[in-house]
């Protein structure tokens, strides 16, 4: 009994990390939140959700990862940035987390444009590549957070239907 409430409690807050996660990209979003499902089947003794669902949540939790990437590197592509000023859009992410919300916003744009400047001295591409690779971060971050979402809404209705 005492286990079991142990477990629903660190079911709740993996997947508050999770989805907290699947925005800021200092946490591993959708692998917290498949731990926290994990924990929420077995809180039950896997009873009502198998290896098959768990199997589809932990595809869902990698196919984050693929469609991040190919959202930053459409962005990039669209908007002819570079490598250096993706990364630089996601170390500004990391270090626009430190300024809440209006650094969440700047800050990626700020990298990639810092990033381009590195790799070329137009202000102008280095601007464009600044647009480009935050659409990337936006289109990937909405991305992952609907495939989330999905692994939620595919846990809970495994769940009932399982369960009746």
């Amino acid at each position: 009994m005492v286990f079991e409430i142990i477990l629903w409690i660190l079911a709740v807050l993996l997947a508050i990390a999770g989805i907290a996660g699947l925005v800021l990209p200092a946490l591993p979003g959708a692998p917290i939140l498949f731990l926290g499902l994990l924990a929420a089947a077995w809180a039950e003794d896997f009873v009502f959700i198998g290896i098959g669902t768990l199997t589809a949540l932990g595809i869902i939790a990698v196919l984050t990862y693929f469609v991040d990437f190919a959202a930053g590197a459409f962005g990039a592509k669209k908007f002819g940035a570079s490598r250096r000023s993706v990364l630089g859009a996601v170390i500004g992410s990391v270090v626009g987390l430190f300024f809440g919300l209006p650094g969440l916003i700047v800050g990626p744009f700020a990298g990639a444009v810092i990033g381009e400047l590195t790799v070329r001295a137009n202000v102008v591409a280095a601007g464009r590549a600044g647009i480009g690779a935050t659409i990337g971060l936006a289109i990937g971050t909405a991305a992952k957070l609907s495939l989330g979402f999905t692994m939620i809404a595919l846990y809970f209705f495994m769940r009932i239907i399982n369960s009746g």
